[in-house]
């Protein structure tokens, strides 16, 4: 018998793709075509979106994979078409019809209803939902017919607006905090109408400060002769905190995990405490927290700095 023959190595790519996953694949799936295409050895996603929604999927390589759980916990922004009169078991396309009733609403009366949702509400996760029950998936529970208790869980919706009404259907723009099930509000906002309704199209345009200015789709990120140039830094994934440029001698220091005294170094610092990007000649070390007195206490360390 011929032994296989050994497998290519990975490759250690590090960077971000801003993937614009198609409709029917699930974000997983998303990512593991497109880590085929790098040869990768290590990725992971920010943020799962469900399979019938397309858009915006930051996925991260190599050391960017540190930083991702800053996307997990960034707002994000969807561009929604509500389907009236119409309910479904899941929320969405995917799901069945349970009920359909007579649409009769003005675009005053969905102005008003979406004023209910804007700010800080609360929202019961669906039961088609990846959220666990002793170690099951409510879905799961679901497929079986079950039906479980959820409690009611606060999120906040910072901007919903309409961007057009054609009967039945409702198009709006949502920004919200994580969290956020759109499916669900699209449901709620039906149910404030008074006609039901359900989530006909998803499509995330913004994660955090990632837009969809430099989305590719696989197709073309499988057809590009050079697919690393694709690649955003990895710093794209921290451009909204403040940054501080080291000395080569504080530098060294900082990679060794050493706290330093900022305030008695030639260093330009931050007027406000928080998390910060670390810099050394223009290359990133890592995130930081910079604390009372300047002193900066390392966080992340990027290990192809050291």
């Amino acid at each position: 018998m011929n032994a296989r023959p050994p497998r290519k190595p990975r490759d250690p790519v590090d960077g971000v793709l801003l993937l614009d996953k198609p409709v029917g694949l699930s974000s997983n799936d998303a990512l593991m075509k497109a880590k085929r295409v790098f040869n990768a050895k290590k990725a992971g996603h920010t943020g799962t979106l469900d399979p019938f929604a397309t858009g915006l999927l930051p996925l991260c390589f190599g050391e960017a994979t540190k930083f991702s759980q800053d996307l997990l916990e960034a707002d994000k922004t969807y561009e929604a078409t509500v389907h009236l009169g119409i309910m479904t078991t899941t929320g969405d396309t995917e799901g069945e019809v349970i009920e359909e009733r007579e649409v009769d609403v003005t675009r005053e009366q969905i102005e008003a209803a979406l004023a209910r949702f804007r700010g800080p509400i609360s929202q019961v996760p669906p039961m088609y939902s990846a959220l666990k029950r002793d170690g099951k998936a409510l879905y799961e529970y679901a497929r079986e017919g079950i039906t479980l208790e959820r409690e009611a869980r606060p999120v906040t919706i910072h901007g919903l607006s309409l961007v057009d009404y054609q009967a039945p259907h409702l198009k709006i723009l949502v920004t919200c905090s994580k969290g956020t099930y759109v499916r669900v509000l699209g449901e709620d906002i039906g149910a404030a109408l008074g006609c039901g309704a359900h989530l006909n199209a998803l499509r995330r345009v913004q994660v955090g400060s990632l837009s969809t200015e430099r989305m590719i789709t696989l197709e073309d990120l499988q057809a590009h002769p050079d697919p690393l140039s694709l690649l955003a830094p990895v710093d794209a994934l921290l451009s909204s905190f403040p940054s501080v440029e080291l000395t080569l001698e504080l530098a060294k220091r900082f990679l060794n995990g050493q706290r330093l005294a900022l305030g008695k170094e030639a260093v330009t610092v931050p007027s406000e405490m928080g998390r910060v990007r670390v810099y050394h000649e223009g290359k990133l070390l890592g995130t930081a927290n910079l604390q009372e007195y300047a002193i900066l206490a390392p966080e992340r360390l990027i290990a192809a700095a050291q």
